[in-house]
């Protein structure tokens, strides 16, 4: 397979738009993602197994409801911060208010955020709502039938009423919050802030080449080009400097993603790091969350099932002669909990 990558132009853009935060909600989608998907995740399977073990059934039936929004894809929903006109891309401090952030997300970014697992095209630039045209709405219940019947329900049910629906996901994250992510959260944030920090003066000190080669050597900036390249297994292009959207690039540690590194922002670049580590975080970047849809190119087949708006999962280069499209995951290995 030859070379690719996600391309980010970032040309002209003054380096006070490059901004290193942390998320509490995207980091909840890595979580529950985590939880979701326990055999990807080593580092955290004991969490993982003692807080599955530890969920009330209705939490945990309501979870198995909407798993689709951050197993094999991860929507658009836990980036609210992108996709608010005015904002400044900048995550909230707390889950409330990234959550205060998502409701101020139209109905219509809000249902082609959610419907992103259908893979429908749905978030393509120009094309019209399901909410408000026949054609769209019929071809992403016909996607959505095609991934299983919890996914038409929960189309049909967004389509008919998305601000009851909207309700019923910002309930369910609240929930997460108060069984088990508040605690996580406490514990993880320390490091991903202080990481956040670290990156913040590298790149006041010594400029945006220094600070991407200190997030990850998957990242490559060309700076006579004014271009930011990820290495991927997805061929893809986008800006960062478009006014229409909101210049910008926000970059987010995260601990639950490792190791499916990230982007958020106006571009959101999420790049995971192992926290626990001594020393500074070990970030490495390998999955690019393009929350502005407007210049994006289709992935290509290996990865069809995934949106670029989504986590593309990745591979090591060395393991690209072998890399096949996603698998189901295999049951979680038995091992202790991680000290």
């Amino acid at each position: 397979m030859g070379h690719v990558s996600v391309n980010i132009d970032i040309a002209g853009l003054p380096s006070d738009r490059i901004v290193f935060s942390v998320s509490p909600l995207t980091e909840l989608g890595d979580a529950l993602h985590a939880l979701s998907e326990p055999g990807h995740h080593p580092g955290v399977h004991g969490w993982a197994t003692a807080t599955s073990a530890a969920l009330e059934p209705d939490l945990a039936d309501r979870l198995l409801e909407a798993e689709f929004l951050w197993r094999h894809t991860f929507s658009d929903i836990f980036l609210p911060y992108a996709g608010v006109r005015g904002h400044d891309g900048r995550p909230g401090a707390t889950l409330a208010e990234d959550l205060d952030l998502l409701d101020r997300i139209d109905d219509e970014r809000f249902v082609t955020s959610a419907l992103e697992f259908t893979c429908a095209g749905l978030v393509e630039p120009g094309n019209p709502s399901p909410l408000t045209n026949a054609a769209m709405r019929a071809r992403a219940l016909d996607m959505a039938a095609a991934r299983g019947p919890r996914q038409v329900k929960f189309t049909q049910r967004l389509l008919a009423d998305p601000v009851r629906v909207r309700g019923w996901i910002r309930r369910l994250f609240e929930d997460c919050d108060q069984a088990f992510f508040a605690d996580t959260w406490r514990r993880v944030s320390v490091q991903l802030v202080a990481d956040a920090r670290h990156k913040t003066e590298v790149l006041r000190r010594k400029g945006v080449q220094e600070a991407m080669g200190a997030v990850s050597a998957a990242l490559t900036l060309d700076e006579e080009a004014g271009r930011l390249s990820v290495d991927k297994l997805a061929e893809a292009r986008t800006t960062a400097v478009d006014p229409d959207v909101g210049t910008g690039l926000t970059l987010l540690p995260s601990s639950f993603g490792w190791p499916h590194p990230g982007t958020p922002g106006r571009q959101v670049l999420e790049v995971t790091a192992q926290v626990g580590r001594q020393g500074p975080v070990q970030a490495e970047a390998d999955v690019l969350r393009v929350a502005d849809h407007a210049a994006r190119e289709p992935p290509p087949d290996l990865v069809r099932g995934l949106r670029l708006a989504a986590p593309v999962r990745t591979v090591d280069p060395q393991q690209r002669a072998h890399a096949r499209p996603p698998q189901p995951a295999p049951p979680p290995a038995r091992t202790s909990p991680v000290s």
